[in-house]
């Protein structure tokens, strides 16, 4: 399967769930935005959650399908358009080679993912196909897609994404009748997130802490993969000392020196020297990770038992999800 670029939009790249094993040696993780989305476009073409996807900021994109191939998108960014009709997301999707594919902006978000049946075909660079764009390496080259690059698949493609490709080929439609239900895997509330308080919460005063946890916060310009700046009540120090550099990861929130806050995102740095004040729940970053600038966000506070079981719960219903698509294409 393969796929040509007629327009990347404003910032397309490949990624994947990222590199963990090379943090001591200060390699960011890198990897998809939106964890969740990432997984379930996979998972609607049948495969496994750390193939390749395209991740997309935005949508003014478009392709041309060189060859049949079978994808799936999900995320909040766009909406993938084909015939002037919208596509359904968390679907298979059959386009026949010569399909002139479109991504157009949907309001409600920053970023969308694309996969392909047994995920798009890049380098492993250190265990990972994830584009890190400040160092140049991962992805397509280290870069940005542009208009003319092509794509092809990983051509070990799972039985479930081989049969879900057959059966739509030979019925001759686009989509079958199912689709994940990603709505159901978000809390109601897009513009509250869940936090577990932070090592350094002790550092800041009374009022800084119940400011933190009771008003609204923006999300500000500035904001990018390696981190989203907010603005909003600045938060005093009664703590003076300065912070080793130490361990940071994506969903932690730094307050500067001036008293306002950064979430680190995807492409963070692995140390930090900024106090951290929390952290957001791993099953709400996916929904932090949507917000565009000039939306507002409040934190609300859980512990850190709670997010563990609400991460817990999510994997149960991601496993369930995989399993009703294998049963479905799959004769035990």
């Amino acid at each position: 399967m393969k796929i040509s670029i007629i327009k990347p939009g404003m910032l397309s790249t490949v990624q994947d769930p990222g590199r963990y094993r090379y943090l001591s040696q200060a390699v960011p993780v890198s990897g998809a935005m939106d964890q969740l989305a990432h997984r379930l476009a996979n998972k609607a073409v049948g495969n496994d959650d750390d193939a390749a996807t395209i991740e997309l900021s935005y949508a003014d994109a478009s392709f041309r399908a060189e060859t049949d191939i079978l994808v799936a998108y999900s995320g909040d960014g766009a909406f993938l358009v084909y015939n002037d009709e919208i596509m359904p997301a968390e679907k298979p999707l059959f386009f026949c080679a010569g399909a002139i594919v479109n991504l157009i902006a949907n309001t409600a978000g920053v970023w969308t993912y694309m996969a392909v049946a047994g995920g798009w075909e890049v380098p492993d660079v250190m265990e990972s196909k994830s584009t890190y764009l400040p160092a140049g390496f991962g992805g397509l080259t280290g870069r940005a897609l542009r208009k003319g690059d092509v794509l092809i698949h990983n051509q070990s493609v799972s039985r479930v994404s081989a049969q879900i490709f057959d059966q739509l080929r030979q019925k001759g439609i686009i989509y079958p009748d199912w689709r994940i239900s990603r709505a159901d895997l978000l809390p109601h509330d897009r513009h509250t997130v869940r936090v577990v308080l932070g090592n350094e919460i002790n550092w800041f005063d009374a009022s800084s802490i119940i400011a933190f946890l009771t008003k609204s916060y923006t999300i500000d310009r500035r904001s990018n993969r390696m981190g989203y700046h907010l603005t909003g009540t600045p938060l005093v120090r009664k703590i003076k000392k300065e912070l080793l550099s130490t361990a940071v990861t994506p969903g932690v929130i730094q307050v500067t020196g001036s008293g306002g806050l950064v979430v680190l995102m995807a492409d963070c740095q692995t140390t930090g020297g900024y106090p951290r004040i929390a952290r957001i729940a791993s099953v709400d970053l996916p929904v932090f990770a949507q917000l565009k600038p000039g939306e507002l966000i409040r934190f609300s506070e859980i512990s850190a038992e709670e997010a563990e079981e609400l991460y817990l719960e999510r994997e149960r219903d991601l496993a369930l999800i995989s399993t009703a698509i294998s049963l479905k294409y799959i004769k035990i």
